[in-house]
């Protein structure tokens, strides 16, 4: 079936869910899209890096629901709305009148636009914030040649509205266009078909023309080189990265056919990958048609390539099938973790999938340890008032995927994936619940064999805390064997020589540093570092967790590493628990505060709201 045939056969399927399953609205949005939905977004802006701004307008098309509705409630934060026109019968631009709401600082502000009808399109004239939440200027120092200034978007989960008026809701999707305008020398990408072979003149041109929700619209902006990975995939980084970039990410091909023969074809065109700057807060996310990716999975060995396959995953879980709401998050991302997992068995073996998997979900029992109950179910019972009564989100991944697992290990591998693909198929370009979820699984998995799983063991792991004495923990033979040396090496028993842990990969040294954190003291520490160097490694993951423990172990001749890093890095997973392990004694606490000082300004607004929280700011 051809990609127009799917988007109208799924626009049905939608229509048909919809009436189907009257959902509450989004309590994190202002939009009442039971009255009104966008159907079509087209932008057009230029941006300014001295005043650190995007300026023009947003056109959005407009299916009315309710045929008494006349005003269009669209979500904003710190834009500065210049004039709204709309469209009338004979395709005059007319002016509407509007008003914006009081401002709240979990959700921005209303914009009321009052029509004198139902008109089919409506323009905001508007330009956004040097402070915009979604959005990141970065002054030439702060790229890699030092020539050129970068701006980057992370819109998740609700900070497109930030820097474009909108329906800020995942339960709403919408096609797009864009024309882009930036200065002579820069390159423009997006979440849309990006043409390597653009030159921008008249400005840079996009079009998506499959229904996205508003959290995966992406801008990127900078000095930015492209190469080719395969038939269908690419790789756009700063020039002096791009040659790192397109080694570290050359199975992204083989990725892309191992997930179609799971999950049926990837619906998306291409699949390229933006490597950013450092101070991209986040480990990857998975802008349609054009991943954003941060640069500290380049590992040069190409062992951090799990991040490659979890953004990949998300072209079926999460882009296609989409949280309808950020209560129902593990719907995105525990189904992602898991098909993950089946992406790296598929390309690299069961033992590599399987000593991810164990780590995977040997760091979700830590998480635990510091998670009240509430936020441990994968859904709350709690009405759907604020993101206070929504479960805690990075549980939800590894959490998610394990419960996915037991439902593959009891049904059998076959007859889990057939049921998945036809998850993904059924309800392709929709916005879903939980609720529907189940729905399904009750139909087209348990009914067929009512002991995979009983309906109280069903709630435990959805609304339930913790992980259920039921789940079956993934055992790697090898990370089993690696066991003993921990033991052993914290006991004194076993030497630093004696580890033999020149022959370790990724994953290994990850699991030993997450079991010694908080055992072993600083003399311990300063051995590891000397046999194996760990201050200085290239692998991102291995040194932060590196650093983490010598910090609790008090092991300070690795403050020259750490300043260079939490200077050079901005990603949340690495700086937000570093700083908050720093906090913990006076002594570290007051050097963090200085490196923080001098940091601050290079992180992007998520990261410093994060850091300033685990540094006792906020």
């Amino acid at each position: 079936m051809n990609q127009s045939t799917l988007l109208r056969a799924s626009t049905a399927a939608f229509l048909s869910a919809w009436s189907a399953y009257a959902f509450a609205l989004d309590p994190l949005s202002y939009a009442r899209y039971d009255q009104v939905k966008t159907t079509a977004l087209h932008l057009d802006l230029k941006a300014d890096f001295a005043k650190k701004s995007l300026d023009g307008y947003a056109e959005l098309t407009l299916d009315w629901l309710d045929k008494k509705a006349t005003t269009l409630d669209l979500d904003t934060r710190e834009l500065t709305i210049s004039k709204i026109e709309a469209q009338d019968a004979k395709g005059a631009w007319r002016r509407a009148d509007y008003s914006l709401g009081k401002f709240d600082e979990e959700k921005g502000q209303p914009l009321h636009v009052k029509l004198p009808g139902q008109q089919k399109k409506v323009r905001i004239h508007y330009r956004t914030a040097p402070t915009a939440t979604a959005l990141q200027w970065l002054q030439p120092v702060q790229t890699m040649s030092g020539k050129y200034p970068f701006m980057f978007s992370q819109s998740q989960a609700i900070n497109a509205r930030s820097w474009v008026p909108i329906q800020d809701t995942p339960a709403v999707r919408f096609t797009y266009s864009a024309r882009i305008e930036a200065p002579q020398g820069l390159r423009v990408v997006m979440s849309a078909d990006n043409d390597m072979q653009a030159t921008g003149k008249g400005g840079w041109k996009f079009n998506m023309p499959q229904p996205i929700p508003s959290y995966l619209l992406a801008i990127g902006i900078g000095e930015l080189e492209a190469a080719t990975l395969g038939g269908r995939t690419g790789v756009y980084a700063e020039p002096q990265r791009i040659k790192a970039a397109q080694y570290e990410l050359a199975d992204t091909e083989k990725m892309v056919e191992a997930a179609e023969k799971l999950y049926g074809p990837y619906r998306w065109g291409r699949y390229d990958m933006l490597v950013l700057p450092p101070s991209f807060p986040i480990g990857g996310m998975e802008n349609p048609r054009l991943t954003f990716l941060t640069p500290t999975m380049i590992a040069g060995d190409r062992s951090l390539v799990d991040l490659i396959a979890h953004e990949l995953a998300h072209s079926w879980s999460g882009n296609l099938v989409t949280n309808a709401s950020w209560k129902h998050w593990w719907l995105n991302e525990g189904f992602t973790t898991y098909v993950t997992t089946r992406i790296l068995e598929e390309i690299y073996g069961k033992e590599v999938a399987l000593m991810n998997l164990q780590l995977e979900q040997e760091e979700a029992l830590e998480m635990l340890k510091d998670l009240p109950q509430p936020k441990q179910a994968l859904v709350s019972r709690q009405p759907d008032t604020s993101a206070e009564h929504y479960p805690d989100t990075s549980l939800a991944y590894p959490k998610g995927a394990w419960f996915l697992h037991t439902l593959e290990q009891r049904a059998g591998r076959a007859a889990f994936d057939t049921f998945l693909r036809g998850w993904f198929d059924g309800h392709a370009f929709q916005s879903v619940t939980n609720d529907q979820f189940l729905d399904y699984l009750r139909k087209n998995l348990l009914a067929k064999n009512p002991k995979i799983m009983s309906e109280a063991e069903l709630d435990e792991w959805i609304h339930g805390p913790g992980i259920p004495a039921s789940a079956q923990r993934a055992v790697s033979q090898r990370l089993a064997r690696l066991n003993a040396s921990i033991d052993g090496w914290i006991k004194g028993t076993v030497s630093t020589g004696q580890l033999k842990a020149r022959d370790w990969n990724a994953v290994e040294w990850m699991k030993f540093l997450n079991d010694i954190d908080n055992k072993a003291d600083a003399k311990k520490l300063e051995e590891l570092d000397r046999a194996y160097d760990l201050a200085n490694t290239k692998n991102n993951e291995v040194a932060f967790r590196f650093y983490r423990a010598s910090v609790h172990a008090g092991y300070r001749a690795v403050r020259p590493q750490l300043e260079a890093f939490l200077m050079s890095v901005g990603r949340q997973k690495f700086v937000v628990p570093l700083y908050a392990a720093l906090r913990e004694k006076p002594d570290d606490r007051a050097w963090a505060e200085g490196i923080y000082r001098k940091a601050r300004e290079r992180y992007h607004p998520e990261t410093q709201s994060s850091v300033d929280k685990a540094m006792g700011k906020q």
